[in-house]
């Protein structure tokens, strides 16, 4: 039997990026924008807060653009401080590469394994699907689910009884699966 799994998000990430007034290097996103029109020019920028001064940088997601060019929906989202637009523009990769910021994910999502009753089976055969695209390594995430240590999941790997079509090591935001044989 097929268990699925799934990674949510369970708030905003931290924003990556030194602050101008006391060098810290994180920034919590509230969702908030901040829309400026000049003429028939407007400017759309989310907002951060420092961590640890409170200091606000603004996160470019519209420079300089004509009014006329700019989707009416992501304005009225803007207008309205649309969380769901905050995290969608914090996970778009023009967006960080325009702002050179990095997200930390860390405390930001958990897993939903849907109960505890498939740990006592010989064999496990798990889907795991994100929510969104939450860089994380899926020795943690089999680790977390299975009540077994990071070090135990990487010798179940070693010994061939944890095995998957994606490379376990490292970083993954995409969905996988994973058998693990007791």
């Amino acid at each position: 039997m097929l268990n699925s799994w799934v990674v949510m998000p369970t708030c905003l990430p931290l924003v990556l990026r030194r602050c101008h007034a006391c060098a810290s290097g994180r920034f919590r996103t509230s969702g908030k924008f901040r829309v400026n029109a000049n003429h028939k020019l407007i400017d759309v920028w989310l907002l951060a807060l420092c961590t640890t001064c409170g200091a606000t940088t603004k996160l470019t997601v519209l420079e300089r653009a004509n009014v006329r060019s700019v989707r009416p929906e992501l304005l009225d989202r803007a207008h309205d401080n649309d969380p769901v637009l905050a995290a969608e523009l914090l996970q778009d990769p023009v967006v960080r590469r325009r702002n050179r910021i990095a997200l930390d994910w860390d405390g930001s999502w958990r897993l939903d394994t849907g109960g505890s009753d498939h740990l006592d089976r010989e064999v496990i055969d798990v889907r795991v699907r994100f929510a969104a695209p939450i860089p994380v390594r899926p020795v943690r995430l089999i680790a977390e689910g299975c009540g077994l240590s990071r070090a135990g999941a990487e010798r179940l790997i070693e010994e061939g009884r944890l095995v998957s079509p994606v490379r376990l090591s490292g970083r993954i935001s995409g969905d996988f699966t994973f058998t693990l044989k007791r």
